[in-house]
């Protein structure tokens, strides 16, 4: 009897029971959906609610100089051109075959390709395809395939292909400046992008915006390289290690007051372009701009720089002379003349119009090893010149501790020391520019996002030589190219100043020199009495040249004669 009565009360305790923990139960779900994912699922109701779009920012235009008093007329070398990726998310894709089979002609691969990547439950994954047209993302969008998204971009173009491709450099894949310009430039020239956030219906329709950021596009620039000119020395360049079968050339020319470069060439180059190719192919070091990156002894083109320091030192004077044989021997080393040639008596200014190796130790030695280590600090040898382009690099001077006299005699006509070519050209700029040293730059006018146009200022960096030295000096080197072995760099009309170099190429894998590969060079101003720019033309391995009086020397009275006839249009002045 007892036990039937129990039975319902147990029944209605094990009934009430389940009942609590049902009521724990969803309690602890409450408890897990509101507060542990709560977060959670507030972003994703506000995500249905709302909306975020990046709104991208323009990369600056690059533009080399063409006219400074009219914008409209300089010419844009690097800019940005819209266009449009092909992204997929993968879980969001109803056909995987489908989508596989109508994208391949897009994206250029197989259908298989495509499938091994989209086949599977990622939320992201790469673009299947960067710039694709306005058509192409047209028709990608028509077939209006589940997953599917095309998205607009900007990507960088340079309508001049090779041409100038070693000061620009290019943007990469990632919307990186890389090398040249670009590289040195490439925060300021990003800009930044912008944001729309704003909130819409359960249909998806846009309501209501909630704020609104605009995107900032990157700063442009002028450069101070002038198009006309570049391309005149480009063409002069490629034509020279053409006709003189050379490995390689180049050519810089700086105007000599600011510092400003106005023509800056070497070949081969690449195509910024098609940048991806060169790295395939293993060809970056197409990348770097030779002019300021790669270090070479500069032979002969050096000797006027120790003749400087010399003469501003005291230690000789235009005057002082001796006579000299067709060798001489240093600590065991014999120096010979370039032909085996004794010149005899000689002044400085003969010494620079033969080349006269073994002069040139003389006149080391009057100097001392203390001196000349001093002016190659002064003319800035052993600091980077601070150039705004991205991957200068620095040659080898060695430390003074470590010099001895055949290391004084052999500096002496400009080998075993390295330098760049950037380097050289700011040293002859010093002369000819009354002595003072300049940063050289590449920027000439600076067009910020808002419009406003800003000019950056020049950079003394230090006055090296006395007015006095650089006459003396200017004189010798006139003397050079009217009596010398420069005189193929001459421009009729006009005073030019220079000197060759035919320097030797130290060996890669050990102590000495290549055998019969030299590197020709011609360093100068002009016009002499009144000097507009200093000019270096290089030539690697020419192999129909012995010395650079005739492959050098000619490029440079080339060029030198475009720049004072066209460029600066200065009228005949002898």
């Amino acid at each position: 009897m007892n036990s039937r009565s129990e039975l319902p009360v147990n029944r209605i305790k094990a009934i009430s029971l389940f009942f609590v923990f049902l009521s724990l139960l969803l309690v602890a779900r409450l408890f897990q959906k509101q507060v542990i994912e709560g977060k959670a699922y507030s972003a994703e109701a506000k995500s249905q609610q709302q909306f975020s779009r990046v709104e991208l920012a323009q990369r600056g235009k690059i533009f080399f100089h063409d006219s400074a008093d009219d914008l409209s007329k300089n010419y844009a070398m690097a800019y940005d051109i819209k266009s449009f990726a092909l992204y997929v998310v993968p879980k969001n894709i109803v056909d995987t075959h489908e989508v596989s089979k109508k994208l391949a002609s897009f994206v250029g691969q197989s259908e298989m390709e495509i499938y091994e990547k989209i086949n599977c439950d990622k939320v992201y994954i790469p673009a299947l395809k960067k710039g694709l047209s306005y058509d192409q993302a047209d028709e990608i969008e028509e077939l209006e395939l589940s997953g599917v998204y095309i998205l607009p971009e900007y990507k960088r173009y340079y309508p001049e292909a090779d041409f100038s491709a070693q000061i620009l450099g290019f943007v990469d894949a990632e919307g990186n400046g890389k090398y040249g310009f670009e590289g040195f430039y490439d925060k300021e020239l990003k800009g930044s992008s912008g944001r729309i956030t704003g909130e819409k219906d359960t249909l998806g329709r846009v309501i209501s915006l909630l704020s609104e950021e605009s995107p900032k596009d990157g700063t442009s620039y002028i450069l101070s390289i002038d198009r006309s000119v570049n391309f005149y020395i480009n063409s002069a360049i490629k034509k020279a290690v053409k006709d003189f079968q050379a490995e390689s050339g180049m050519a810089v020319a700086v105007d000599v007051k600011t510092g400003n470069i106005i023509g800056m060439a070497s070949t081969p180059g690449f195509d910024p372009n098609n940048f991806s190719e060169y790295a395939n192919n293993g060809q970056e070091e197409l990348f770097k701009n030779p002019i300021i990156s790669n270090t070479y002894e500069p032979g002969s083109i050096f000797k006027p720089l120790i003749v400087a320091a010399g003469l501003d030192s005291g230690k000789i004077t235009p005057e002082s002379s001796g006579v000299f044989g067709a060798s001489v021997d240093v600590q065991g080393f014999t120096i010979h003349t370039a032909e085996d040639k004794a010149f005899g008596q000689e002044n400085i200014g003969d010494i620079l119009k033969h080349s006269d190796n073994v002069g040139m130790v003389w006149v080391g030695e009057q100097i001392g090893s203390q001196i000349i280590y001093d002016y190659i600090k002064k003319f800035g040898f052993t600091n980077k010149t601070g150039i705004d382009l991205s991957g200068e690099g620095l040659g080898i001077i060695q430390p003074f501790k470590d010099w001895h006299d055949i290391g004084r005699a052999t500096i002496s006509f400009g080998q075993g020391i390295s330098v760049t070519p950037i380097q050289i050209v700011m040293a002859y700029a010093t002369i000819a520019n009354d002595g003072i040293l300049m940063r050289p730059k590449v920027v000439e006018k600076i067009i910020n996002y808002d419009g406003k146009i800003s000019e950056p200022s020049t950079t003394e960096v230090a006055r090296v030589l006395s007015e006095k030295t650089v006459n003396d000096l200017t004189q010798m080197m006139i003397g050079v190219v009217e009596e010398g072995y420069g005189k193929k760099a001459g421009v009729p009309g006009f005073w030019v100043a220079g000197k060759t170099g035919t320097a030797q190429i130290a060996n890669t894998d050990g102590p000495g020199y290549q055998e019969g590969v030299f590197i020709h060079s011609f360093a100068g101003f002009a016009p002499a009495d009144d000097p507009k720019f200093a000019l270096l033309v290089r030539l690697d391995k020419p192999k129909n040249a012995r010395f650079a009086e005739s492959s050098a020397a000619p490029v440079f009275g080339d060029i030198a004669s475009y720049l004072l006839n066209y460029y600066y249009r200065l009228s005949p002045n002898r």
